[in-house]
């Protein structure tokens, strides 16, 4: 009776799937630090170094949580430069007249102007310009502006509107159809 009680116990006990759960998570640990050239491990010189192409260096993995992160910024970020790209185009006013240049599409906004009406949109003003200015869709002097102290700074709209809009709704787009993608996965 004793030994099948045991072999019960033995078989059915929780202990014995949370110390394989607990061995198989050791050993997966064990594998990943053999790859890791910054463990203690004596395998590292022997084990192939991982290959990362051009296109995959610095982007996370294929769905992935990272990956999904990512492409939300990028809709959320590539919406408000759309929408900062907005409001210069319409309180903004022609960089050149038409007299002068009648085929310059820029207009021109103060900081201190456009730092006023955005920040009833939003605070991040600043860094959204950043990204509109790497994008070449708008140009001003200097890194970082600050308000009041650089409210005098001319911001310069590179592109007309129509293809600003253009650009970054295809880029939504692209993203939102890239987050499917990875959310069908």
């Amino acid at each position: 009776m004793s030994t099948c009680v045991n072999e019960r116990v033995f078989v059915d006990s929780p202990l014995k799937s949370k110390v394989a759960l607990f061995n198989n998570f050791a050993d997966r640990h064990i594998q990943g630090q053999s790859i890791n050239p910054f463990s203690n491990g004596s395998q590292v010189g022997s084990l192939p170094r991982p290959s990362i192409s051009k296109e995959e260096y610095g982007k996370p993995p294929k769905g992935s949580l990272s990956e999904i992160r990512s492409l939300k910024a990028t809709i959320h970020v590539s919406r408000e430069m759309l929408q900062l790209c907005q409001v210069i185009d319409q309180c903004g006013e022609r960089l050149f007249s038409v007299e002068e240049k009648p085929s310059d599409p820029r207009k021109v906004i103060s900081f201190g102007d456009l730092f006023a009406i955005y920040t009833a949109i939003s605070d991040k003003v600043v860094g959204i310009l950043l990204r509109a200015r790497k994008y070449n869709l708008v140009d001003f002097e200097g890194e970082c502006l600050f308000q009041r102290q650089d409210d005098h700074v001319p911001i310069i709209l590179m592109k007309p509107i129509e293809d600003i809009t253009k650009f970054l709704e295809e880029r939504i787009e692209n993203a939102m159809k890239s987050l499917k993608e990875c959310e069908e996965i």
